[in-house]
């Protein structure tokens, strides 16, 4: 698998089951403009998904606030994805997720950008797209590991900041805390003032 960052990300149109339950045909590229968060799971009726999906869901409003839409997509169709969101969590299911949920029924979204294991289902992908259609970073975990949805949100912010301010933000940056310009001054500015060990 060779990584997209840097690259456009790769357009596709495919239906997904929305927010509101209705079946919407989606293109990728309608949402430039706006932050991407796609990322990808396995299998609808499984196990590390429901709680990754949820999990994105619970912080969907932190993700809009930052002018980004987060989209999901499996190989499932449709309407696996609507009577998934039908069943209730008690059982397994999913709820009333409110982001699309995309059918890759053909799989060839998941081979487009890399994660289909085994011409099978896709690997834990998550791809963070800037608001001209670019990849600035990308996850890949295997079918066990589920993602950090907190980690997706500081890779946002930094993102954000990085594009309105210019700055690059350093190992572990949280929105809200210094920055380093990127020259040979800034980084020597920077780990005087943050550095752990001092020589």
């Amino acid at each position: 698998m060779s990584s997209l960052v840097t690259q456009p990300a790769p357009d596709f149109t495919a239906n997904a089951v929305m927010g509101d339950n209705q079946f919407n045909e989606i293109k990728l590229s309608d949402y430039k403009g706006k932050y991407v968060v796609l990322f990808f799971y396995p299998l609808d009726f499984t196990f590390v998904c429901p709680s990754e999906i949820i999990a994105f869901n619970e912080e969907l409003a932190k993700f809009k606030g930052k002018n980004a839409e987060v989209i999901g997509v499996s190989i499932d169709s449709e309407f696996t994805h609507l009577a998934w969101k039908g069943t209730p969590i008690e059982n397994g299911g999913i709820g009333d997720i409110q982001y699309p949920l995309v059918a890759d029924i053909t799989k060839n979204i998941s081979r487009e950008y890399g994660v289909l294991s085994n011409e099978a289902v896709a690997l834990r992908g998550t791809f963070l797209i800037d608001k001209e259609g670019i990849v600035r970073h990308q996850l890949v975990n295997d079918l066990g590991l589920g993602r950090s949805i907190p980690e997706a949100l500081r890779m946002l912010d930094a993102l954000k900041f990085h594009d309105e301010h210019g700055d690059v933000c350093p190992a572990n940056w949280e929105e809200g805390e210094d920055a380093m310009k990127p020259t040979a001054d800034g980084v020597a500015d920077y780990l005087s003032k943050h550095a752990a060990v001092k020589v």
